[in-house]
């Protein structure tokens, strides 16, 4: 492929587990709770797989056990969030410094610095549509991926279903818009906020499987580098919408395939290429912060 392929197929590559802890996380956002501890699930779902890859050789029981340790990371924060009532910044600030010092842990505990799945080719897991994978361009882009790729593009229609066509997704923003008329209703308020959170941490699970173990056969400690707050980012950019937040993740991974491709032709400045993403980050939500502001001004002077 010439530079543009390369550059739209590291698109769909990088965007895969953003867009897997958008889709989850956009439930937290819609039911009023900001879950910003997708960073942390979605790293100790990276590190599980990787190490229950390590010592079983079995891909499906590590993904089984990663989605369960964040959904336990997701239960954790559910309690003391929503149960307890406690600061969601905090507790979800806590669970990112857990992930990582679980994971350093356990890695001193093995002598080793990083964790790597024996006898895994990464190359095994990608996918070659028969189809579309014969369509010039289209094919290579598209085609050869690993499944949870798959799974987070498909994910992003079966999520948009869920929160606009079925009666959970109407009570989980029913929740979110006021919780005091919810209850009057008699919808168990915290029940449909612990669903939309576990939501989120099953995704990102996921998401930490696609990062580590599908795509590179193996773990160093912090590897989601901020991939989950550029997700929280992306989230309050489309307002929780599936399809819209989606758009913002792919938008950030086509930031993060640009950065990579062109630093082949940087030479010695290619570091500068990998503060790309996080650069276009700050500016989207700046614009997109303004943007909103100027809305609600406008609303408020025209029904004034």
């Amino acid at each position: 492929m010439d530079l543009i392929g390369n550059i739209l197929y590291d698109t769909v590559y990088h965007s895969a587990p953003i867009i897997l802890c958008v889709i989850g996380g956009v439930f937290a956002f819609k039911a009023n709770v900001l879950n910003i501890a997708l960073e942390g699930m979605m790293l100790i779902g990276a590190f599980v797989s990787t190490l229950v890859g390590f010592f079983t050789g079995n891909l499906i029981l590590a993904c089984a056990l990663a989605v369960l340790a964040s959904f336990a990371l997701g239960l954790i924060f559910s309690f003391m969030g929503v149960t307890l009532k406690g600061n969601v910044i905090v507790i979800g600030l806590a669970i990112n410094m857990l992930a990582p010092a679980i994971a350093g842990f356990v890695m001193v505990l093995m002598s080793t610095s990083n964790i790597t799945i024996p006898g895994l080719n990464v190359a095994d897991l990608q996918i070659n549509i028969p189809v579309i994978g014969q369509i010039p361009i289209v094919g290579d882009i598209l085609s050869g991926h690993p499944i949870l790729t798959y799974v987070a593009f498909i994910g992003i229609a079966l999520m948009w279903a869920l929160m606009y066509k079925t009666r959970f997704g109407t009570y989980v923003r029913v929740v979110g818009e006021n919780e005091d008329a919810a209850r009057s209703l008699g919808l168990k308020a915290n029940t449909y906020k612990y669903a939309a959170i576990l939501i989120g941490a099953v995704c990102c699970g996921l998401a930490g499987v696609n990062l580590s173990t599908e795509r590179m056969g193996m773990f160093t400690n912090n590897m989601t580098a901020s991939r989950g707050f550029i997700a929280i980012a992306a989230i309050y950019c489309g307002r929780g919408d599936p399809l819209t937040s989606s758009l913002y993740a792919i938008m950030f991974g086509f930031a993060r395939a640009l950065a990579i491709n062109l630093a082949i032709y940087a030479g010695p400045a290619s570091g500068l290429f990998d503060v790309i993403p996080y650069i276009l980050m700050v500016a989207v939500l700046a614009v997109v912060s303004v943007a909103q502001r100027r809305n609600v001004k406008t609303r408020g002077f025209v029904n004034g």
